[in-house]
């Protein structure tokens, strides 16, 4: 393997400069600089991140702790973590919460207290107390994305506003009749996010004067084939029938899409369709979404954990993450 002496005698330079200037601290050259980085490029030289740990006391790794990888909203949120945080230099250390409690509790017990990480990211999860106690414990910067926790650094969306901007918008476009694909108890876990919108969903209808109708409430599983499912009820059933239907997530409001397509309604000509998240496959389906840039989610929570390891604490705050009503083709007056 290729030495830092070798990249320092090819450069012309010391290896102190070749450490400062390949780690990125500490005054170096422009010029200095550029031939240390030719030099290592040349030769194939990649500083040892033992030996960078053992120098700085770091370990070049983030933790991020989320409660599903294989959903695609969490999955963006990870993705925006994980280029911000490669492009500064650090690796990340997965941590999937997952539903059995045993494995939860040794996430906040045993692995992160094997001081592997710097930071820690947690992605919509409600942290009780004692994990939150023991993530304070570690010494270490961490930031929250999700609901409040008054103890933590924390990146909040406000659910509630962004249901009430999404139903709205039907609303004004003279729906009264209006329905709503929200989720199954079981998944209204960490943050009530699916309460919340409920509740935002039923305050902007009791603002218009619009009773909610029991029978226009539909449980799903914050997936396309749970939201095509429950848009199968909806459509399906005797009686009167919805002209607009705001779905809790974009996947499951795409699963309406087709649902509606499926039994013969046109959209948004018979029905009009609005979701929130801002999914990638939102423009392919024309569709009416509340965004809530979850790309962007991740690269803010990096973007925090970074500047409290360099100590800018103005940088480093939390606060509310921004939401835009983003008008497609899935919705249209009455």
């Amino acid at each position: 393997m290729t030495s830092i002496d070798e990249v320092a005698k090819l450069a012309g330079v010391s290896t102190a400069t070749v450490s400062r200037a390949l780690s990125g601290r500490g005054h170096v050259s422009p010029a200095s600089r550029e031939r240390v980085r030719i030099a290592a490029e040349t030769l194939g030289y990649v500083v040892s991140s033992r030996a960078s740990s053992l120098a700085s006391g770091r370990t070049q790794n983030v933790g991020v702790i989320v409660p599903f990888l294989d959903r695609w909203f969490f999955s963006t949120v990870l993705s925006g973590a994980s280029s911000a945080l490669m492009r500064a230099g650090y690796d990340i250390t997965l941590y999937n919460i997952t539903a059995d409690a045993d494995v939860r509790k040794d996430v906040f017990s045993t692995f992160l207290r094997r001081k592997r990480v710097d930071a820690v990211i947690a992605v919509s999860i409600e942290l009780d107390d004692d994990e939150t106690g023991r993530l304070q414990a570690l010494g270490l910067p961490v930031i929250a994305i999700g609901g409040p926790n008054p103890q933590l650094r924390t990146l909040t969306v406000d659910d509630t506003a962004v249901a009430r901007l999404a139903t709205e918008h039907l609303i004004g476009l003279g729906h009264r009749a209006i329905a709503h694909i929200g989720a199954n108890p079981e998944f209204d876990i960490d943050f009530h996010i699916p309460t919340r919108r409920r509740l935002g969903f039923e305050q902007a209808l009791a603002d218009a004067g619009i009773t909610p109708d029991p029978e226009f409430l539909e449980p799903a599983d914050f997936t396309v084939d749970g939201g095509f499912r429950a848009a199968k009820q909806l459509l399906g059933r005797p009686g009167p029938r919805p002209t607009a239907i705001f779905a809790a997530s974009d996947e499951m409001a795409i699963g309406a899409i087709l649902a509606a397509r499926d039994l013969g309604f046109r959209v948004p000509e018979d029905l009009s369709i609005v979701g929130i998240d801002g999914h990638e496959l939102g423009e392919f389906f024309q569709l009416t979404t509340v965004d809530q840039f979850p790309l962007g989610q991740g690269e803010r929570a990096a973007g925090a954990v970074l500047a409290q390891l360099e100590g800018d604490t103005e940088a480093a705050v939390g606060g509310e993450l921004p939401f835009e009503l983003i008008v497609r083709g899935t919705t249209a007056r009455v």
